[in-house]
């Protein structure tokens, strides 16, 4: 259900947030580096300086690129920056890969917060992540684990959907405006098939191809030794252009077949499963 803000004007809603920001004693972000946690980070070091420090899970299942970047953007935007190990391939729940698997990463991200609370920042800061409006009605089992340890998602009470995210972001020049949207890499596994890090790893090295091609929204879809090549829309004509590159490439990532998927990126193409199944 949408939060009742959800029906404010932009400036209603951005007044919000920041009021609830300002009267928080200080706040530990899960910062990814995507565009809805950038823009939050943005937010509380608008409004709380120094009472502000972004926390970016590290763990085989993101991609090397994606941390470098998060390390970046925090400079920019002059957050102090905590990377953290994780630890999610070691729970069982989450290398099972069932319907619930965003749930035990989320687990395991805040209760490595909470284990190391007091070498990343006071005990009365709260700690939030970048959740928006747009993501209650998708299948989010990480806000289940959200809710369980107490996490607040400021721009989900704000009522602030991707549209808001991505205006705020450009009026204050964050170059995250227009990033296309992006989840680990165990989110290119179909719900059922095991995770490990040596899958986690091949995914990396084809969607590295990808990036180095200058494809902007793109999936590898992990279909054991098949690799699905999903690639915006508009971008499907170069990527059939480039099939042969494309195809050599991906299967010297270790993928014996690469198929280039000709709907083009879905976002949370993989719940049909779910959906499917139930």
């Amino acid at each position: 259900m949408l939060p009742a803000t959800a029906s404010l004007s932009y400036e209603q809603k951005l007044a919000h947030l920041r009021g609830a920001l300002a009267a928080l004693p200080g706040a530990v972000v899960a910062f990814s580096g995507g565009v809805d946690s950038t823009a939050l980070l943005h937010a509380c070091v608008a409004a709380l300086g120094e009472r502000s420090v972004a926390v970016t899970a590290d763990s085989p299942s993101l991609p090397r690129a994606e941390l470098a970047e998060a390390e970046a953007l925090a400079r920019e935007i002059g957050a102090r920056h905590v990377v953290l190990p994780t630890h999610e391939l070691e729970r069982p729940g989450y290398r099972a890969n069932a319907g619930d698997r965003c749930f035990h990463c989320k687990n395991e991200l805040f209760v490595t917060v909470a284990q190391q609370r007091a070498s990343i920042a006071p005990a009365d800061w709260a700690v939030v992540y970048g959740a928006i409006t747009d993501d209650l009605g998708d299948h989010r089992p990480g806000q289940q684990a959200a809710a369980d340890h107490g996490v607040g998602a400021p721009l989900v009470d704000a009522g602030m959907g991707k549209d808001d995210v991505r205006r705020y972001s450009r009026e204050h020049g964050l170059r995250t405006a227009d990033k296309q949207s992006f989840a680990c890499l165990s989110s290119r596994v179909p719900y059922g098939t095991p995770i490990d890090a040596a899958v986690l790893q091949r995914i990396e090295r084809a969607e590295a191809v990808l990036r180095e091609l200058g494809f902007r929204q793109f999936r590898v879809r992990h279909h054991d030794r098949l690799a699905r090549v999903e690639v915006g829309p508009d971008e499907l004509p170069r990527a059939f252009e480039l099939r042969a590159t494309l195809g050599e490439r991906i299967e010297a990532a270790g993928y014996l077949y690469v198929a280039l998927d000709v709907f083009g990126y879905r976002s949370g193409s993989l719940n049909d499963l779910l959906a499917k199944k139930s």
